[in-house]
Formats: structure tokens, C-alpha cells, sequence
């Protein structure tokens, strides 16, 4: 009876400390904070800058046209859309008065011409005359009063010959103004490219846009075979960027593709507007002309410029520093996780080069931001970002 009593009790303190280990084991690892590690690796590191805000593809040349005079719109050659090329006929604005007066310059002109022939075959007809007294005197058969009358009679028929001539000047010259006064009411294209927009219909009136005072283009012409990006730098950031560095773009009309670029040009002036960051644009082109033939001007672009880059370095998500320079790294004995001070070199938003601290294959804490996370907790790890 008394071993029956001593088993049982021994029976019993086995499974009061079952239930005990048990108990404690399991509280253990509710209180262990749910981690996402990452394992440290090597690759590729690059310093980029890049736009503060939204950067614009722009067409290389894009002219907004208006008449050279006002009036009412008498002949619109082409559509929105429609491929033009260079000085081909957009807009006419009523011009019959002056066709007129091209057309009664024509005639002057005309006429001055053939009154300047007249009076040079009259000329030509003296200095043949001329001739003929001079050697008629010249063998004593002509008097020399009528020797000197033949000379003046060609100088007066020469002299009357080339004030014609000047005359039949004038009245081109005078063609000339009448022709340039009628085209300023003609819009042509300075340009092959295509109609981007119209603002006005036949009959209505046009007029043009006055010095400092913006108004609608009557024709917006654009050439498409040649876009860059316009993008603004932040001031901070423009001293680190030189023309014809390599530059990624990306459209947020084409999410999953990037083009690569390179730096055109760097304005030689900082963009102020009130209560916005002080920018200096940048233009950036497309290495590939081939890439952008489907693209259109006024969509939006991002410009990433890489300043700098490594290769085959060790590195880390930037999403795992904390304090500029310090990372949690994982203890496997006992999964703790402990903050340690690391020496960094170039980064981006996404990967930081480790020069100092860390080894290939340590694993990191990714979610920093998780609360509880601080040095010397135990935590459970979840799925390594890299698996």
C-alpha cells in the first residue's frame, strides 16, 4: 500500500513539472516577436540622385504658331493629327486685298520691264548710229558737229535705258513687299512633325499673341522623332551630376520598363518658386532611339542619374539600418537578435554597401519598425526576404 502511495505521488510530481515545462516553454515563445530576416549577400551598389518631382518628356522642337497679323481665318488646311512637313501651308487668314495688291505689283513690275527694254534697244539703236558717223568722221565724210550730236544722243539713250532698268528694280522690290505683306497672313510649318492642336475654325478670328501676354497657339506643330526628359534636381543634389553620365528613366506609362539615358544638359540656374524646394532642371535623353517611337511628348518620366556604382560588394536592404549606421543582427544559439554598429559606403533606396561590420551569410532584421524590436529580445523567424 505504501509503494501504491509512493508511485502515485511520484506520478503526480511528473506531471505537475510536465505541465510546468510545458507551460513556461509555451509562454516563451508567445513572447517571442515575429521577425523577418534577411541574409547578407553581395551585388551591386549605386549612388543615384534623382527628380524631386515628376519630370516631363518633351519633343526636341515644338513650335505653338500664331499669324504674324490679325483676321478672320479664311483657309485651315489641316486637322489635329495630321503629319506636316516643313513649310507646308496650316492656316490663311483673309488676304484678297492683298492678292490684289500683288497682283497690281506683278503688273507694274511687268510693265517696268518691258518700258526698260524699250529703252535699251533704243540705246543699243544710238550706239550703232554712233558708230557709223564716228567713221564717217573718222575718213572726213561727217561734219564734227554731227559726231558730237551721235555721242550725246547714246549717253541720253544709255542713261535713259539704265534709269528704266532701276525703275523695273523698284517695281520687283515693290513685288517683293507685297509678296512678304500677303504670307504674313499664311502659317506654314517651320518643321516636319504632326498637328498637335488647333484653336480656331474658318470665319472665326485670329489674332496674334502679344509680347508677354500668353495666348493659345492658333497651331501647335510637334516633331516627334527627336524627345528628352525635363526633370528637376533638387540644389542639394545638382553639384553631384555632370553632363553625360548614365541615367535610368522610367514612365509611368510603361511601369515595368526602363530606358536607359544618359545627361544632356544641366541648367546654369537654380528653379525658384515660392514655397517649393529650389530645383536645377536637368535634360536627360534616351540612348535608344529606337526605344521611345511609340512615346508622346507631355508624359510624365522619372530620371534616376547613378553618380557612382560598385560591383560585387557586400550589401544590405538601406530598409535594415537604423540610427544611419547601425543594423539588428540575428544570434542562431539562442534567435536573439543583438543592434550593431556597421561602417557604410555608397547607397539608394534600396541596397547600402557594407564596408565594415557584417559578414556574408549573417542574418539581419529586415522589420525594424516591428513593435518590440530592440536589443537583446528573442524573436521568431519568419520567411527570409531572400528565400
Amino acid at each position: 500500500m505504501n509503494i501504491y502511495r509512493q508511485h502515485r505521488k511520484l506520478i503526480i510530481a511528473i506531471i505537475i513539472a510536465t505541465i510546468v515545462i510545458l507551460y513556461f516553454s509555451f509562454s516563451d515563445k508567445e513572447k517571442r516577436i515575429p521577425t523577418t530576416l534577411h541574409t547578407v549577400d553581395t551585388g551591386t551598389v549605386e549612388f543615384t540622385v534623382s527628380n524631386t518631382r515628376a519630370g516631363t518628356i518633351k519633343a526636341c522642337r515644338r513650335a505653338k504658331l500664331s499669324p504674324a497679323m490679325g483676321g478672320q481665318v479664311a483657309r485651315l488646311v489641316v486637322k489635329e493629327g495630321d503629319k506636316v512637313s516643313e513649310n507646308q501651308l496650316l492656316m490663311e487668314i483673309w488676304n484678297e486685298d492683298l492678292k490684289s495688291q500683288v497682283q497690281l505689283a506683278k503688273s507694274e513690275a511687268l510693265a517696268s520691264k518691258q518700258t526698260a527694254e524699250e529703252f535699251c534697244l533704243i540705246a543699243d539703236a544710238a550706239k550703232r548710229d554712233e558708230q557709223r558717223i564716228m567713221t564717217l568722221w573718222n575718213s572726213k565724210l561727217a561734219s564734227e558737229e554731227k559726231a558730237d550730236q551721235a555721242q550725246t544722243n547714246t549717253k541720253t539713250r544709255e542713261a535713259a535705258c539704265k534709269a528704266a532698268r532701276s525703275r523695273a528694280d523698284v517695281s520687283l522690290a515693290r513685288l517683293s513687299v507685297a509678296e512678304a505683306s500677303l504670307e504674313r497672313t499664311r502659317l506654314r510649318a517651320p518643321f516636319p512633325g504632326f498637328v498637335a492642336e488647333i484653336n480656331g475654325e474658318i470665319g472665326e478670328y485670329a489674332t496674334p499673341s502679344p509680347p508677354g501676354i500668353p495666348t493659345p497657339p492658333a497651331i501647335d506643330i510637334v516633331d516627334t522623332s527627336c524627345l528628352y526628359i525635363l526633370a528637376p534636381i533638387d540644389e542639394v543634389d545638382a553639384p553631384n551630376i555632370v553632363e553625360g553620365m548614365e541615367a535610368r528613366i522610367t514612365l509611368d506609362a510603361y511601369p515595368k520598363k526602363n530606358f536607359l539615358g544618359a545627361v544632356r544638359r544641366i541648367a546654369p540656374y537654380v528653379f525658384e518658386v515660392e514655397k517649393q524646394a529650389r530645383t536645377v532642371d536637368i535634360e536627360a535623353i534616351f540612348m535608344d532611339e529606337t526605344e521611345y517611337k511609340e512615346l508622346i511628348p507631355g508624359y510624365s518620366a522619372n530620371v534616376e542619374v547613378i553618380i557612382d556604382a560598385k560591383y560585387d560588394v557586400v550589401r544590405i536592404p538601406t530598409e535594415a539600418i537604423v540610427n544611419s549606421n547601425q543594423i539588428y543582427i540575428l544570434d542562431s544559439s539562442d534567435d536573439s537578435i543583438h543592434l550593431k554598429t556597421i561602417e557604410t559606403g555608397i547607397s539608394n533606396w534600396s541596397f547600402t554597401e557594407v564596408i565594415k561590420g557584417v559578414k556574408l551569410k549573417d542574418k539581419i532584421v529586415l522589420s525594424i519598425d516591428r513593435e518590440g524590436i530592440a536589443d537583446g529580445v528573442l524573436i521568431k523567424p519568419e520567411v527570409s526576404s531572400d528565400d
